[in-house]
Order: structure tokens, then C-alpha cells, then sequence
């Protein structure tokens, strides 16, 4: 279960960077990021802090090339589904998640934009995500 974990926040890791540079190369516009965090604008969210200074980092500039879209339920969680909503409405192009409420209010939301969760207690377990295995050999033994 431990190494479904760290795959799981590897794969999540591998989004975060790839998602604005696959949404460049498609469609060669400003790529929008759409927030949604359960909490309020004064929030402390470290992942996400590191997270657009990975975006700065990786040459993306907000008003330039990025539009950041951020929608707080301040503690309201029963808001997440109408917030989920309008970001899925703007549209953006990936919605980034803190925590497993917001995550799921992404997923209801929809089926075609790109989720990234932050953190989320135990994905696999509230089916935020599944995962198939392959059965056979490892590494093509």
C-alpha cells in the first residue's frame, strides 16, 4: 500500500509539471490553472506555494502565458461542487486540488480536465483514483 502511495504522488508530481507544457504544445495559448482549496485565501498551502514557484521556475509567467484561477470554499465544503463547476465553466485547463473534499468536488465536476491533487488522504481508498495493475512479469521478465 506504502509504494501505491509514492506512485500515486509521483504520477501526481509528473502532472503537476507537465500539464501547462502539454496544454502550450497543443494549443499554443496561455495555459489557465484553475485552484480549487477548501480553505480561505489566507490559508496556509505550502504545496501549492511550491507549486507556482515550479511553474515560475519552469518559464511560466502569471498575466504572460498563465492565468491562475483560484476558488476558496472557506471552510464551506458544501460549496466545492458550485465552485468545482465554474472552474470546469471558465474553462481552465487543469484544475490543482488540496485535500480529498475539493478533490472530489473536481472529479464530480468533470471527466475531460486534467485533476491534480496536492494531497488527498488515501486517493485509492476514496476512489478518487484507481489504479489497474497488469498482471504478468515485471520489467519483461
Amino acid at each position: 500500500m506504502r509504494l501505491s502511495a509514492v506512485a500515486l504522488l509521483l504520477i501526481s508530481l509528473t502532472a503537476v509539471a507537465m500539464a501547462p507544457r502539454v496544454v502550450m504544445a497543443q494549443e499554443r495559448k496561455a495555459a489557465k490553472v484553475g485552484f480549487l482549496l477548501g480553505g480561505t485565501p489566507s490559508s496556509p498551502a505550502i504545496h501549492l506555494d511550491r507549486f507556482t514557484e515550479a511553474l515560475r521556475e519552469s518559464g511560466w509567467s502569471e498575466g504572460k502565458n498563465l492565468t491562475l484561477e483560484y476558488r476558496y470554499a472557506e471552510g464551506r465544503y458544501e460549496r466545492l461542487p458550485d465552485l468545482a463547476r465554474e472552474l470546469v465553466n471558465r474553462p481552465v485547463d487543469v484544475i490543482v486540488t488540496e485535500g480529498t473534499p475539493p478533490a472530489r468536488a473536481a472529479k464530480e465536476a468533470t471527466s475531460t480536465i486534467p485533476i491534480v491533487m496536492a494531497t488527498a488522504a488515501d486517493p485509492m481508498g476514496s476512489d478518487l483514483v484507481k489504479i489497474k495493475c497488469a498482471e504478468g512479469p515485471v520489467g519483461g521478465e
